[in-house]
């Protein structure tokens, strides 16, 4: 094809628009530009106006941003517990990315390239091309805000409603649909005006607009006419658009980006420190003076999308806690007081605060909400400053301040003397042995649960003959183990835990050991996460005794046969703080598969578990609510779950405690029994020993060596 053919395969960019219209739209698009980059300056001296954050968020900025991206482009997190709004998102902004990528390639012709050389790139089968994927993934953005407004006018989802929705969330969606529907509107009228050039079916969504209109009865005259409002009218809202970007819910385009290359992996796992030479009255959210950048960009980044909403046990239970209000509340006070507007308590029980006490209260850290988060808001850490403040004001409720005095003055929780601590050995038939004694492998960080708790001694001296039997060198540190303080730490006071840090740190250090080896989840967190943050000595490797036992199922240090226990179903509880603190799913299941049971998988399993309730403090505080989580959970496990569960499983002191409580409350003690793993896996050695006494056969298992 010679030049003049591939000439004439193009469009006209401003055509029926004159030269004193091009220069309007120029002058209108400076405009634009300046109130957007004016905007963005504006939003980011802000941020560089608040406090400092305790964490390092600039490091390794290349492999940040390319995570960033992974993570933004190829939509994961939309998709993650919902596969309709992931399909809309994921069309959406391709669509949106594409649209603004071929804008700028247009410009780039027009304003640069015709000017340097006095030759347009913007012809031939380099224009079909052009024309033929902007049609495409125009149709996809059109598509994915259509589903968009389904969801929110159609089926009026009820995350999409609250407390916070209002005019620019409408404007944002319905200004995103008109231009696209617009484009197409305007590319047909064009196609109509201009007499439908053969080389415009590629076009082909503007193509079968233009036979529409031919049909209904446009003629080019009036194409023509129609082409010049409705281009003016769809330049003026694409700009007006543009100018918006900084001021509205549009911003979250780039603060979303920005928010996930800087996030902290460990948000969440691990939890600032309070600066040592901070007054009192100065701990926690006192003000909006108080608001790191990291917590403003969090503020700023947050959509509306309720996913947090949907995925907060707290919430589902009818609690006074909504983590989207939570974190637009911060935001529209910090925006308020920037305006002029007054100064509250950002946190308080009852008055004019900006957030209440018990929302605070209500929350179990469980993370669910930040692993539902498409834009890693980082939840638990504005929460915990929040905690930080109750605390130090004497707010916290009752049952929480007897806990903590009692951790205070005797270690643990129950307020027991730290010498009954190991009282749970004492119906062994055998000796624990003492870590402060002799050097072991293992040391065994028991708890608080299993140490003081009745129901919970029974997972201990079970855990402790899963130890014997296998070989294992462990040791416990008797009754100079304390409390491991990651709850102390959640519900807000900081003082507290980093004096059971030092306490800890001290009595193992005093120990000869070269791993520690927890019976607890939220245990097994702080020391791996947490402890080495406040004392650069603490360097063991942490496991979780699932993960240990699991190692020595595979090595056949406890001789199963994978059979022991197959006339049972039984389904598995995903403790918060080894699932989605530490994501941990694996050990647990195949420990438990060991036995021989049929496990039967909760609907809501793995990163998608549905939180026990006793997590940040939730095992000493008294709630209001519509159902107990522990219920909600457990009636789950016998109306959701296929197989006829007989038996609910699971791997935390905290879960065993708060589901042995929700079975008699819930009404569930003939449905269903509660059991730890460490319990299941000597059942089944109970029953090899049986049929092995039986058969007359050796029940040794393998040795250690």
């Amino acid at each position: 094809m010679d030049f003049a053919a591939q000439a004439d395969v193009t469009r006209e960019t401003f055509w029926t628009i004159s030269p004193v219209g091009e220069a309007v739209f120029y002058g209108l698009a400076v405009i634009a530009s300046l109130v957007f980059l004016y905007g963005v300056y504006e939003r980011f001296a802000r941020y560089a106006r608040g406090g400092e954050d305790p964490f390092d968020r600039l490091s390794d900025l290349p492999g940040r941003t390319v995570r960033a991206a992974k993570v933004v482009f190829s939509n994961e997190k939309q998709f993650k517990r919902d596969r309709f709004a992931g399909v809309m998102h994921a069309f959406i902004m391709w669509g949106f990315l594409t649209l603004l990528i071929g804008t700028t390639i247009l410009a780039i012709d027009i304003d640069v390239w015709r000017r340097l050389t006095g030759s347009s790139f913007f012809v031939g089968d380099f224009y079909r091309s052009y024309s033929f994927v902007m049609d495409f993934m125009g149709l996809a953005f059109v598509v994915g805000v259509g589903m968009a407004l389904w969801r929110r006018y159609g089926v009026r989802h009820p995350r999409l409603w609250g407390k916070h929705t209002g005019f620019e969330d409408a404007a944002f969606v319905w200004t995103l649909f008109l231009l696209g529907v617009g484009g197409y509107v305007l590319e047909g009228i064009r196609i109509v005006g201009t007499d439908f050039p053969d080389f415009e079916t590629v076009s082909f969504v503007g193509y079968f607009v233009a036979l529409a209109f031919e049909t209904a009865g446009m003629g080019q005259g009036l194409a023509q006419t129609l082409y010049w409002v409705g281009w003016w009218s769809h330049a003026l809202l694409a700009l007006a658009f543009v100018a918006a970007v900084p001021y509205a819910k549009p911003l979250h385009m780039l603060t979303s980006f920005a928010n996930v290359v800087t996030a902290d992996e460990k948000a969440g796992t691990r939890l600032p420190a309070v600066p040592a030479d901070t007054p009192p009255d100065e701990i926690g959210y006192v003000s909006e003076d108080d608001f790191s950048w990291k917590a403003m960009l969090d503020m700023d980044a947050c959509t509306k999308c309720g996913r947090c909403t949907d995925a907060c046990p707290a919430k589902a239970s009818g609690r006074n806690l909504d983590p989207r209000d939570v974190i637009l509340d911060l935001k529209t006070y910090r925006e308020s007081v920037d305006a002029g507007g007054d100064s509250v308590d950002i946190v308080a029980d009852g008055g004019t605060s900006v957030v209440d006490a018990e929302s605070m209260e209500s929350c179990m850290a469980c993370m669910a909400c930040m692993d539902a988060c498409p834009v890693d808001i980082e939840h638990l850490t504005h929460f915990t400053e929040m905690n930080r403040r109750l605390t130090e004001t004497g707010q916290q409720q009752e049952p929480v301040q007897e806990a903590m005095m009692n951790i205070f003055q005797n270690g643990n929780a129950f307020g027991d003397p730290q010498r009954k601590r190991p009282d749970w050995t004492d119906d062994l038939d055998f000796e624990v042995p003492d870590a402060r004694e002799e050097p072991v492998e293992f040391l065994w960080y028991v708890g608080d649960y299993p140490s003081y708790d009745e129901r919970n001694r029974a997972v201990a001296r079970s855990l402790a003959r899963i130890f014997e039997e296998a070989g294992v060198s462990y040791g416990i540190l008797y009754e100079d183990e304390g409390h491991d303080g990651n709850d102390v730490r959640r519900v807000g006071e900081e003082g507290l835990y980093e004096m059971l840090v030092e306490d800890n740190v001290a009595a193992m250090a005093d120990c000869e050991f070269d791993k520690i080896v927890c019976t607890d989840p939220h245990s097994y967190n702080t020391f791996k996460n947490e402890y080495p943050e406040m004392d650069d000595s603490f360097d063991y490797p942490v496991y979780h005794y699932t993960q240990l036992v699991e190692r020595l199922v595979g090595d056949d240090r406890l001789g199963l046969a994978g059979d022991e226990l197959a006339a049972q179903t039984v389904t598995y509880h995903d403790p918060c703080h080894l699932g989605r603190y530490n994501g941990e799913y694996e050990a647990p299941r195949e420990v438990i598969r060991a036995t021989g049971v049929e496990l039967a998988e909760m609907p809501r399993n793995r990163d998608q578990s549905f939180c026990c309730g006793g997590g940040g403090g939730g095992l000493w505080m008294d709630h209001d609510e519509e159902s107990k989580p522990s219920e909600e959970r457990l009636r789950e496990a016998l109306d959701d779950t296929a197989g006829g569960v007989e038996r609910f499983v699971v791997a935390c002191p905290m879960c065993a405690t708060m589901y042995e409580d929700g079975r008699k409350t819930g009404d569930y003690e003939d449905d269903i029994d509660v059991v730890d793993i460490a319990e299941l896996v000597v059942e089944a050695l109970d029953a090899k020993t049986a049929a092995a006494t039986e058969a007359g056969t050796d029940t040794t298992p393998a040795s250690a060596d």
